[in-house]
């Protein structure tokens, strides 16, 4: 999902809470005296949509996505209303830091949606026969997958080789992907140099799309 589309699903959900809580009623019994609850389908399936878009949009490993799951389990005599309340919480919490932009999701998020975009440009270029220029637009997104790569795992940021170099002997990914990034950085640098005559049209096609895959796995 993109940040819009997820946005507009935090918006919809938030709406959709609001009326859920509009159903609350109060009522009594002789074993558990008087208490409040609120529509029991409409608050099961905005529990299930809401977990959902949690779970994308900051993570299936994050806290935000367990202390809804937590906060959904009830507890000995408890109302639904009681529970709502809960996870109404976490829900508010949730959207804060994805509106906010301080999840890492989000930064994956926008990075790869930028890197998306570049991506298309690259392509559109080399589609024009524009072949150098594609291959220097496609090195800007490698480099800046890299230097990515390297923030989120602590390492330091430089240059593209050396950045490459780090993240291999860091067991980020294997030899035989520090070879083909090796590989791309050359017809980037050959691109950048105007050396025109060390790479060819079908180098640089492969090139954009080993970049992309790249790209995507990384922000994913």
């Amino acid at each position: 999902m993109t940040i819009k589309v997820l946005t507009k699903r935090f918006t919809e959900l938030a709406l959709q809470l609001e009326a859920l809580g509009a159903t609350r009623q109060t009522k009594h019994s002789q074993q558990f005296g008087t208490y409040e609850v609120v529509d029991s389908e409409l608050f099961l399936g905005w529990c299930v949509k809401s977990r959902s878009l949690i779970g994308s949009a900051c993570g299936k490993d994050s806290e935000h996505l367990q202390a809804f799951i937590k906060a959904e389990k009830p507890f000995t005599m408890e109302s639904n209303y009681t529970i709502l309340k809960r996870v109404r919480a976490v829900f508010c919490a949730a959207k804060e830091d994805f509106e906010g932009g301080y999840l890492v999701s989000v930064r994956n998020l926008i990075q790869a949606e930028v890197a998306g975009g570049e991506i298309e440009q690259a392509t559109e270029l080399w589609s024009s026969g524009y072949t150098t220029a594609a291959a220097v637009v496609a090195g800007v997104v490698l480099e800046t997958t890299l230097r990515t790569l390297c923030e989120a795992n602590g390492l330091s940021t430089g240059k593209l080789n050396k950045m490459n170099d780090d993240l291999a002997k860091a067991a980020i990914y294997n030899s035989l992907k520090h070879k083909r990034i090796t590989s791309l950085a050359a017809v980037r640098n050959s691109a950048a140099h105007g050396k025109t005559d060390e790479f060819t049209a079908q180098d640089v096609k492969a090139m954009i799309a080993d970049v992309q895959r790249f790209a995507e796995e990384a922000f994913s």
